[in-house]
């Protein structure tokens, strides 16, 4: 013992009878004939803050600034890129068991632990601060205070609650945030399972990351455990995740989960030691901001690598309350007390998975309203992520196979009119080539019709005196040569008209295909036109419902504080009634009122 803790470790063996004879003595943590109260559907809204001006704030940092976060605060700075999956989420929030604290799939317990969450976001552990600058530890505390107001504990949408900001102040005396994280977790689920409706206020995406780990249809995460500044979070991250599964088919599939579909250990956990129990607590009381709730680790001992046998649960369905009930302050000081004498399991892994008096427990255990397995129409769990493509969707993707056509199309009229291009120049050299040819034996023409002239003016010459014979032959030379460039001429006129008539028929096609090329222009601008049309549709959609659940969550709020108001007013009015007699006129009055009052109470309990 030092400092008045006492931190005791125990092994599995002496761990092992004394929960099964505790639960055998004490009971379950429900008795037999329960009947369950809660609605078949929770209509669970998982809105969140905006956090994109804290993921710009982070990204603008150096590397000395994060690794201060780091060591003061833990990994928080990751879960600002986790995507919630909101159809994933509101099909685990069916699935949320509030007597035993946790989920329940098909014949499958899960449940987020202590020693989980402070493996994934790396937690300090008590560490001391980082002695660095005051004005840096100052700015690294004020974005912490954000991450734990806005994106942990989102009481309040906008703002930081008052409450967080006193848990804030807490953690700098080295009071570690996981057992309050799991506390709201815990719960914010029960409360809105309860309910049948509400806002989950919690870290969802601490909830996902964790679960993402636990399942094996989901992409295994590569894990590097063993290496220096390793980060679970961060190849959470990086692994790709698919966000457009519909709600129903998560249902469909976790609702018949067996073990061999989970990975019971996530592969960034190392096998250690299980904090339990606390003083005289059968299970773990977690303080949240807001309310304490109980959870039973060894529900879940496989997740540490370890035989399930049958846990102690008795007092977890009562163990939940709030800092606004009656007898709250000494319920917080005996959890407080508690925390004073842990008890630890250290085990080692045994086989077979489970104790035969567990399946037996498990089997008669009597649940809240969950759904039940159900292998009538059941399929192959890789079917259940097949999503088949919405009527936006597939109109995408004939507008896309449309758009890559016609790019298909306009690429090989430009190659033809690139083409026809080339071939258009060739003629061009060919019929500039046969002008020239042309003005040749035109002027040849010329000079044989000047020699001609010459030769008549030489052969009348010829008459008068000279040579007959001689001038005979030069005259029948002169019309073989006449004949034969008129012949040459003729030849050449025909092969121009030809030309110019293929020339023709050229610059038609060129003309035809220019006017195909702007056609199809115009076509893919109408196609883009309608796609931006359909997606600002869809938008406007998304943003109509996302304000419809965030008005809905908000009104239900005030709704829960109105009616725990009357609740209050109705116990005070029962006191009341109690102490004043009614033998007075003034009495009658008042106790008429004080049942009013009391009605109002009874009423008020619908909406809590």
């Amino acid at each position: 013992m030092e400092n008045g803790l006492l931190d005791r470790v125990e092994g599995n063996v002496n761990v092992h009878i004394w929960s099964e004879q505790t639960q055998l003595e004490k009971g379950d943590s429900l008795d037999a004939g329960y009947t369950s109260e809660l609605s078949d559907y929770t209509h669970i809204s998982v809105t969140q803050n905006n956090l994109q001006e804290l993921k710009e704030i982070w990204d603008q940092w150096g590397n000395e600034t994060k690794q201060l976060f780091y060591g003061n605060y833990g990994d928080l700075p990751y879960l600002l890129d986790v995507q919630v999956d909101e159809h994933l989420f509101r099909a685990l929030a069916q699935f949320w068991n509030p007597v035993y604290s946790c989920f329940t799939f098909g014949e499958v317990d899960l449940e987020p632990t202590v020693e989980e969450y402070t493996a994934l976001l790396c937690c300090p552990r008590f560490q001391g601060l980082i002695l660095t600058h005051p004005d840096e530890t100052k700015k690294v505390g004020i974005f912490a205070l954000s991450l734990d107001g806005l994106m942990v504990f989102p009481r309040a949408l906008g703002y930081v609650d008052e409450a967080t900001t006193d848990f804030f102040h807490r953690l700098s005396k080295r009071v570690t945030s996981v057992p309050t994280i799991l506390a709201e977790t815990f719960r914010s689920l029960g409360k809105c399972r309860k309910a049948g409706a509400g806002r989950f206020v919690g870290c969802a995406q601490l909830l996902l990351a964790w679960f993402y780990s636990h399942f094996l249809l989901i992409d295994r995460v590569i894990c590097r455990v063993f290496f220096e500044d390793y980060s679970p979070l961060k190849d959470i991250v990086a692994s790709p995740r698919r966000v457009d599964v519909p709600e129903e088919n998560w249902i469909a599939l976790l609702q018949n989960l067996q073990s061999k579909d989970v990975e019971w250990r996530a592969p960034w956990m190392i096998p250690g030691e299980i904090l339990y129990r606390y003083g005289n607590f059968n299970w773990v009381p977690l303080l949240g901001i807001w309310g304490a709730i109980g959870y039973a680790p060894l529900l879940v001992l496989r997740q540490f690598g370890l035989r399930q046998f049958v846990p102690a649960t008795h007092g977890l369905a009562q163990s939940e309350f709030a800092y606004r009930e009656a007898d709250y302050k000494k319920r917080v000081g005996e959890i407080s007390s508690a925390w004073n004498k842990t008890c630890r399991l250290k085990g080692v892994a045994i086989s077979p998975a489970t104790t035969p008096e567990y399946v037996e427990w498990k089997g008669k255990r009597i649940n809240d309203n969950i759904p039940k397995p159900s292998m009538e129409g059941a399929r192959p769990m890789e079917e259940y992520l097949q999503v088949m493509p919405s009527e936006l969707e597939i109109m995408k993707q004939e507008f896309e196979r449309k758009n890559l056509e016609l790019e298909k199309r306009i690429t090989k009229l430009k190659e033809e009119k690139m083409y026809l291009s080339l071939d258009i120049d060739v003629q061009k050299m060919e019929v500039e080539k046969e002008r020239k040819e042309k003005r040749k034996i035109e002027e040849d023409r010329d000079d044989l019709k000047e020699h001609y002239k010459k030769a008549q003016v030489s052969l009348r010459r010829a008459r008068v005196g000279g040579s007959s014979d001689q001038l005979q032959k030069e005259v029948q030379e002169g019309k073989a040569r006449t004949e034969y460039w008129e012949k040459k001429f003729q030849e050449m006129q025909s092969r121009n008209l030809a030309l110019e008539e293929e020339n023709k028929g050229l610059k038609s096609k060129v003309t035809e295909l220019g006017r195909s090329l702007r056609w199809h222009h115009s076509h893919d601008s109408t196609l883009e036109t309608q796609e931006d049309y359909l997606k600002g549709e869809l938008h406007q959609s998304r943003g109509q419902v996302k304000e419809r659940d965030h008005d809905m969550g908000e009104a239900i709020a005030h709704i829960r504080e109105v009616a725990e108001y009357v609740q209050d007013l109705a116990v005070r009015a029962n006191i009341l009634s109690l102490m004043c007699g009614s033998s007075s006129e003034i009495g009658r009055e008042l106790a008429l009122l004080l049942d009013r009052v009391k009605t109002l109470g009874i009423r008020a309990k619908a909406y809590l």
